[in-house]
This record gives structure tokens, C-alpha cells and sequence, in this order.
């Protein structure tokens, strides 16, 4: 992991106590609620439907058990509703599919403490909201994967310090996502993001960036444009400048819901990547000779130090993990839960956060501590965050996975559904975020209930379900095999199905938003209209299929016919 210099240190402190002043002023009344606004929205502050809603970064989904420790302090002592309607809410944490950690009931006058408590364990909400680049996200199995090409935690960590607070970059047209991926298979959604950067080595065995400009779901779904085949990794922040400062130029700040840069992209096609290859070429030009705008090799050393493996951790002898336990559940556990690793002898290991009765992503206090401790235990005190907002060991040594089986199974982590259709990525929805039209969580909720059987949930396969409770797609529904987005209708809530969505990975195929597949759904009929879509699956599928190869192959009407046959009552479809 990254570790804090005294510099980052003293800057996150530095951070808290400026907001700190900011918010006494803003109690005193000496600075107004429009006054405050950007400067809460700076640090990761937002005013929600019930209450102010935190975000903390996890830079590239790398935590600390000491950090998860203190994440779980603020649940348990800050994020609590002590009185009112809601009294007794609260007490956990939300991850989120950007590899994020979201407080909804902390109230605003003790807001510094928690930034406090954040920079305590090298943490914050810097740039976790607002028009600017947000938190570098990548793959969970960074440094571990096998078929990584180069390890992008060092470039993660280097871009991460360059965009905070860079002055030119602060207040963008719209919020700016990046997302980094140095394996074969992406796993990290980069065509999905306003910028997506795919590592790679050329024939000398140089390390350079393809780039990838204007992905983004929301309204308008569309795939990134490849913008650069090959950009030296020594350059990529003067070629991400130039993206970022040709968006700040030209993109649209009179209309917020064309003011994202793949709505640029689109429109101006190859007169936006010329514009940005020009840019690129004035700043190379400019700095000729100084080279100041180049990453230095001293600094990439410096940096990649930190991402060493562990002390104490080296190859083993691979071993029959299989055969290491005859306890019920445990090769089940290894088929879904258990993930291949680097290094002989070692495994990463999911912690699902999917259970019933418990919401997609949500970690009370005590889970996150029980977590901290497996962490401590098997995984020499780190964790991951990952993508479909499930926690994940990474170096967990083959032998000791009969007894982390036991231990997390003991703490509710053992759910074997890892990549089945109950891991599910959901947003907050209208429970709890000003922006949703309907709520998520209940449908969550029941789908968790009605698949509880683990036969069948094996039976039906690898299947990407995302709900989102508006148009902003945080659940990111564009992308899933069977996609949910809450829409309002006169008042009620109405749900839009969409199916052939793809983030990009190697099971789903190249990344494609889904096609929706007619009316909306009343919220009484969109979970049978789900059931009905898997029904169908299981009468077409030949063999083994996936659903995403049983979809493509026969086409989306067999299942839009299902799914609009649930329908109660013609009367109820809305226009």
C-alpha cells in the first residue's frame, strides 16, 4: 500500500482544519448555505434526502485494516440518529461500485470531527464530489492478478497526487472519472469512464497508456473512444492534461445534462482527439528541455516502493486446496469466493457483502471490524474494495483456507455468490439519495429473498444485475446483463428493465450498454418481471450457456415477451 509522507500527511491534516473553519463560519452564519455549498462539496459533503451523506476515498480500492478499523469507529459513534422520525438509524458504512466508502446519517455540525478521524489514518473526502477529477479507481486484484501486464497502482497513486487540487482542474464543466487497468481482462470498466487508461508494454518492453475519452452511463450510456494507442507513461499527465484542459475549454457549462465530456466527444468526434493531440504536442514543446512536466524515474521508484509485496510474503508450494477440508460448503466457497493468485501458494479471497436482509455494499460497525481482523489475520492487514462492492482478501496463503473459510463464515462473509445473480450492485436509491426517483433497495432486497438456493443460483450462472434508483446509473444498470433503473411516474414508483449490458469484462464481453425492453414496470410487478426474464434463460439456454450468451444468441424478444407478460394490468403501463 501507499504510504504517507509527512508532506501528505500534514496537507490532509491541514485540509480538516481549514474545514473545520469553514464549517464553524457556516454555523456562526457568517457563511451562507450557497457559500458553503462548494466547500462541503470539496470534501466529500453532501445534504441528502434525510440527512448529509459523506464519501470517503479509497484510492484504488486499497484499505488498510487500521483504516477499516477507524471507518468503523465513525459508523459506530458519528453516523447515528440520536433523535426525530429516524431515530436509531445509521451505524455503517456503504461501498460503492467506485471503490468509495458512504456515511448517510453523520450530522453536519460534527463533520470536522469525522475529517478529523480521517486524516488520523491517512484518509479523506477530498474531490469525492464536485466538478472535478474524482477518486482513481482500478481492478481489486491489483499487484495479484495473473494476468497482470504491469502493476497500475504506482501510476494510480501518481495521478492521484497530481489531480488533488490542481488549481486549472477544479471547477470542470461537470465531475470527471478515472479508471485504470494493467491486466488483460478489464475489470475495472475503463470504457465506462471519461477517462479509461489500459496499460501495456510494447515490443521493447516499454510501458506506455492506451487511452480511452468520453465512457459514462447516465442519461445519454456510451462507450469511451479510444483517443491514443500508446502514450510513454513518462508523458500521461501532459496527455491527460490535454484531454482535461481541451474538456474545460470547450465542453458545455449552460446545460448540465450535456455537460459531461463524452457528450463532447461525441459531438465533435475527431475534432476533439486533434484538439487534444494538438494540446498534447504544445505542452511537450513548451516544456522541451526542462522536462518538468514528465514523470520523473526517480519519482515512479519512489512511489512503486510502496507497493512491494507484504514483508514475509513469498512463493509457496502450490497445494490441493480442494482437499484441505471435507467441511460442508467449502468447495463451494472455493469455486465462487476463492480467486487465483501471482504468487504459488496464495489465493485472493472475497468477503461477500451480499446477504439477505442486509443491502448491497451497506457494512455495519461490526462487520467492518470482523473484517479487519480476517484482514489482521490471514491477509497481513490489507483489503480491497471492489467494483460490485463486496471486500476482498489479497494475500491469503492456500494453507490457512480451511480456517478462513470457518472464520468467515462465523462473521457472515461466506456467502459462496461471488459473480452470481444475489451479488447484485445497488445504489442507495430513494431511501436515501435527493436524486432518485425510486427506490433500489427493496428490489434488491427481494430478489436476495426469492434466490436464496444456492443450487439454483449455481444453475443459473455468472449474471450481472445492477439497479439504480435514477438516471445518474450509480448502480450503473447500463452495464448489467439485466439492468434496473427507478423511474418516477406521476408520484410512483416505476422501474425500467434493460437487458445485454456489459462493463467490458472478459465473461460479458466487450462493454455495450443494454436495451430496454418496453414499458416501465409498477414496483409490484419488476421483480416477477426479473424472474420471468431468468425463466426464460432457463427454457432457451443450450448446455452450459451463460445468460449473456443464451441473450445474444436467440435474440432480446423471448425474454421482452416474457417479461411484459407479468403485467397486471394494461391500464397500469405508463405512456
Amino acid at each position: 500500500m501507499y504510504r504517507y509522507t509527512d508532506f501528505d500527511r500534514q496537507f490532509v491534516h491541514q485540509r480538516a482544519a481549514q474545514f473545520r473553519d469553514q464549517l464553524e463560519r457556516h454555523l456562526r452564519g457568517e457563511l451562507g448555505a450557497d457559500e458553503f455549498r462548494p466547500l462541503r462539496l470539496q470534501n466529500g459533503w453532501y445534504v441528502q434526502r434525510h440527512a448529509p451523506m459523506l464519501r470517503v476515498a479509497v484510492p484504488y480500492g486499497e484499505l488498510s485494516s487500521r483504516q477499516l478499523r477507524q471507518l468503523a469507529r465513525i459508523a459506530r459513534e458519528y453516523d447515528v440518529v440520536a433523535e426525530g422520525p429516524f431515530k436509531g438509524q445509521g451505524g455503517y458504512g456503504h461501498f460503492t461500485t467506485r471503490q468509495n466508502l458512504q456515511y448517510n446519517w453523520i450530522p453536519l455540525p460534527r463533520s470536522a470531527e469525522v475529517m478529523e478521524l480521517l486524516a488520523a489514518v491517512d484518509m479523506h473526502g477530498i474531490q469525492t464530489s464536485g466538478n472535478c477529477i474524482r477518486n482513481i479507481t482500478s481492478d481489486a486484484f491489483v499487484g495479484i492478478a495473473t494476468d497482470e501486464i504491469v502493476d497500475p497502482r504506482p501510476y494510480c497513486e501518481i495521478l492521484r497526487q497530481w489531480s488533488t487540487l490542481h488549481p486549472e482542474f477544479a471547477f470542470l464543466p461537470r465531475k470527471f472519472k478515472i479508471a485504470v487497468s494493467g491486466t488483460e481482462e478489464d475489470r475495472a470498466a475503463i470504457l465506462w469512464h471519461d477517462i479509461g487508461l489500459q496499460l501495456h508494454r510494447d515490443e521493447t518492453g516499454a510501458v506506455g497508456f492506451q487511452v480511452f475519452v468520453g465512457g459514462g452511463m447516465g442519461r445519454t450510456p456510451i462507450v469511451a473512444t479510444e483517443v491514443a494507442r500508446f502514450v510513454p507513461w513518462q508523458q500521461i499527465l501532459v496527455f491527460i492534461e490535454a484531454i482535461v484542459r481541451v474538456y474545460n475549454l470547450y465542453g458545455r457549462r449552460d446545460n448540465l445534462y450535456k455537460a459531461r465530456i463524452k457528450i463532447l466527444v461525441k459531438a465533435e468526434g475527431q475534432k476533439f482527439i486533434d484538439a487534444v493531440h494538438a494540446e498534447f504536442q504544445a505542452i511537450l514543446a513548451d516544456d522541451a528541455g526542462s522536462h518538468e512536466q514528465l514523470i520523473p524515474q526517480a519519482e515512479l521508484e519512489r512511489v512503486s516502493a510502496c507497493f512491494v509485496d507484504p514483508p514475509g510474503v513469498q512463493a509457496r508450494a502450490a497445494l490441493d486446496i480442494a482437499s484441505l477440508s471435507a467441511e460442508p460448503g467449502y468447495r463451494r466457497w472455493l469455486e465462487r469466493n476463492v480467486h487465483a493468485h501471482r504468487l504459488s501458494g496464495h489465493r485472493a479471497v472475497t468477503l461477500s457483502l451480499k446477504r439477505v436482509g442486509i443491502a448491497p455494499g451497506d457494512c455495519s460497525a461490526s462487520v467492518m471490524e470482523a473484517a479487519a481482523l480476517l484482514a489482521d489475520r490471514f491477509s497481513q492487514g490489507e483489503l480491497r474494495v471492489t467494483h460490485r462492492q463486496n471486500l476482498l482478501l489479497p494475500w491469503v496463503q492456500e494453507a490457512e483456507l480451511p480456517l478462513l473459510f470457518q472464520a468467515a463464515r462465523a462473521a457472515g462473509f461466506a456467502t459462496p455468490n461471488a459473480g452470481r445473480l444475489t451479488d447484485q450492485i445497488a445504489c442507495p436509491g430513494g431511501d436515501f439519495c435527493a436524486l432518485a426517483n425510486a427506490r433500489s433497495l427493496p428490489l434488491a432486497a427481494e430478489i436476495a429473498e426469492r434466490y436464496q438456493d444456492l443450487d439454483e443460483l449455481d444453475e443459473l450462472g455468472d449474471i450481472d444485475l445492477h439497479i439504480s434508483g435514477c438516471i445518474n446509473s450509480c448502480g450503473h444498470h447500463h452495464s448489467g446483463h439485466i439492468g434496473v433503473l427507478g423511474v418516477d411516474k406521476d408520484g410512483s414508483e416505476w422501474y425500467q428493465l434493460t437487458l445485454g449490458g456489459s462493463d467490458g469484462s472478459r465473461l460479458s464481453g466487450a462493454a455495450q450498454p443494454g436495451k430496454v425492453v418496453g414499458p416501465s414496470f409498477a414496483a409490484d410487478e419488476i421483480a416477477d418481471a426479473v424472474e420471468a426474464v431468468l425463466d426464460t434463460f432457463k427454457s432457451q439456454r443450450a448446455g452450459g450457456e451463460r445468460f449473456i450468451d443464451t441473450l445474444r444468441r436467440v435474440g432480446h424478444e423471448p425474454f421482452k415477451l416474457a417479461a411484459n407478460a407479468v403485467r397486471t394490468s394494461t391500464a397500469r403501463v405508463p405512456a
